[in-house]
């Protein structure tokens, strides 16, 4: 009884794994021929350096420094990061958009689902709250 029972368990798995089999395959095809591609550019690609080709490129007009390595202020890093907040806030609010307005669902579960986005919500509010006083989105 155990052997046929662990025969099941390992048909179950071996079922599982075949499902993404082609997956699998597509993945490691891409790999390769992408790995091919840059090791041939790498190997067969002409090298030619010089000054001008390190350059930054500014819309044809001449560079107006020697080097790409320009100092950013602070606050551009911190609008980025706040950015991103914000943007992954809106990126959570569409699934619980889309569950909140599936028929059939409870009213407890609905009550519960609305407690938690106002949770979410305002855990972000305070942050934005936090930042504003902070005077994090002024410039100087």
């Amino acid at each position: 009884m155990s052997t046929a029972l662990s025969g099941g368990i390992c048909a179950l798995h071996l079922g599982t794994f075949t499902a993404y089999l082609p997956l699998v395959f597509m993945a490691l095809i891409g790999i390769t021929i992408g790995g091919a591609v840059l090791a041939l550019s790498k190997f067969l690609g002409p090298r030619r350096p010089d000054e001008t080709k390190s350059l930054p490129y500014e819309c044809g007009m001449e560079p107006i420094q020697q080097g790409a390595r320009e100092r950013y202020s602070i606050h551009f890093y911190l609008v980025a990061i706040l950015f991103i907040l914000f943007d992954l806030e809106t990126v959570f609010l569409f699934p619980w958009a889309a569950s909140f307005r599936q028929p059939g669902i409870d009213a407890t579960v609905k009550l519960v689902l609305l407690v938690e986005v106002l949770l979410f919500v305002g855990v972000l509010g305070v942050g934005l709250y936090y930042v504003w006083k902070r005077k994090g989105l002024e410039w100087d």
